[in-house]
């Protein structure tokens, strides 16, 4: 019994042979772009044509640290907290993931009944809500306004190109 007891204490002190991560950085890219608006400012707001960069950068892309198990949500929070750049979510219970209202003080419809704020990680834009993507180290995130749903921010689009 007391071999077990040693062994059991042994096993459990080095994580049942569990190998342990390195507890190195983790980073990723990420950038805000309205450039899509500059090619349909008669569609927007009129109070809302000053704030649209001339360049369409909110946030060009710039390298970040994050923690293991953090989301894209997580990391676009931190960093329009450290930039103090404005940024709105709303909850949405129903999906279990944040929403973005508006970044910038650019808001959804500020420029038509299908323009919003998508987010695309890679090559791909997720199907789901910004805070259930899990970040993995060297993602690539990218915010971008949409004026179509999506149709002007395809692979394709120069707002994507780095």
């Amino acid at each position: 019994m007391r071999k077990l007891c040693l062994l059991l204490c042994l096993l459990i002190l080095s994580g049942c042979g569990a190998k342990s991560q390195p507890q190195g950085e983790n980073t990723c890219t990420i950038s805000i772009s309205c450039a899509t608006i500059l090619d349909n400012m008669e569609s927007c707001v009129a109070a809302k044509q000053e704030l649209v960069p001339t360049d369409g950068w909110l946030l060009e892309p710039v390298e970040v640290s994050f923690s293991d198990g953090e989301s894209v949500f997580d990391v676009l929070l931190r960093v329009c907290r450290e930039r103090k750049l404005h940024m709105e979510y709303s909850d949405t219970p129903i999906y279990n993931s944040a929403y973005i209202e508006g970044i910038g003080n650019l808001y959804e419809f500020d420029v038509g009944p299908l323009s919003g704020w998508m987010y695309k990680v890679g090559d791909w834009f997720p199907n789901y809500g910004c805070s259930n993507y899990e970040l993995k180290d060297g993602d690539v995130i990218c915010w971008v306004y949409t004026c179509d749903l999506g149709a002007d921010v395809g692979d394709n689009s120069m707002q994507w190109q780095q």
